[in-house]
């Protein structure tokens, strides 16, 4: 992995929360603001260890997860490039309730609490485009409840792939769609197991509305696709 210093003020302006910020405002944040360099597979921190600030994400992807009594793992939210997570529990004084790890080669930075709580005293207009962020995440996270409590987990991965995939070819009506991590990961994204996933997967191929190689998906029709109850 590339290790070449980055300056964080560059980054940190390109991303919604501090967007608005002069230079100085960043100098600051950025003094508060350290560089983390992820491999795949490594882990950001475990479930209980105390939480000194949030992280962005420049390039990668890291899984936020949590282990069940029984032992099997559910994928609560998935971060790309110009999302941030762990702001909700810096505010609430509390351990972080879910584990993070990296799903690809990642960079983060990580925004201390001190220059975050410094900063809050200083800008309201900050304060403000924090909440707006959490309302956000919330507001994500209440769709996904209600994913799960209403909806099929065929209605789960046909909105998935509709959502997820590129503008369709209107003289073809295809979609071509390279999944960005290993299926069994979108599997407890959705909340499924993989063995119910890759049954949906196969019906739908059965049906002539998709066709599956490795990660790649290619949807054959998707008229018939939006509107199949299986």
């Amino acid at each position: 992995m590339n290790k070449t210093k980055i300056r964080p003020q560059d980054f940190l302006s390109k991303l919604a929360l501090f967007n608005e910020m002069g230079p100085q405002e960043l100098d600051r944040i950025a003094s508060g603001t350290s560089e983390m360099h992820v491999q795949r597979g490594e882990t950001l921190f475990q479930r209980g260890d105390v939480c000194n600030g949030f992280h962005t994400v420049i390039y990668g992807q890291v899984k936020l997860a949590f282990t069940s009594s029984q032992g099997s793992e559910k994928i609560v939210e998935i971060i790309g490039p110009g999302h941030s997570f762990g702001e909700a529990i810096m505010f609430m004084d509390k351990p972080y309730i879910v584990a993070a790890q990296a799903l690809a080669d990642t960079l983060l930075l990580h925004i201390s609490k001190a220059a975050v709580l410094a900063e809050l005293e200083r800008d309201p207009l900050f304060a403000r485009k924090m909440l707006a962020g959490l309302s956000r995440r919330l507001h994500g996270l209440i769709c996904d409840v209600e994913a799960y409590s209403l909806y099929s987990g065929t209605q789960r991965v046909i909105g998935y792939l509709l959502q997820h995939g590129p503008e369709a070819d209107t003289q073809s009506d295809r979609q071509q769609i390279v999944l960005p991590f290993s299926k069994a990961v979108l599997a407890s994204r959705l909340n499924l197991t993989p063995e119910h996933f890759s049954r949906i997967l196969h019906d739908l191929s059965e049906n002539q509305l998709i066709n599956v190689s490795g990660k790649n998906i290619t949807i054959l029709n998707i008229e018939k696709l939006r509107t199949y109850e299986g």
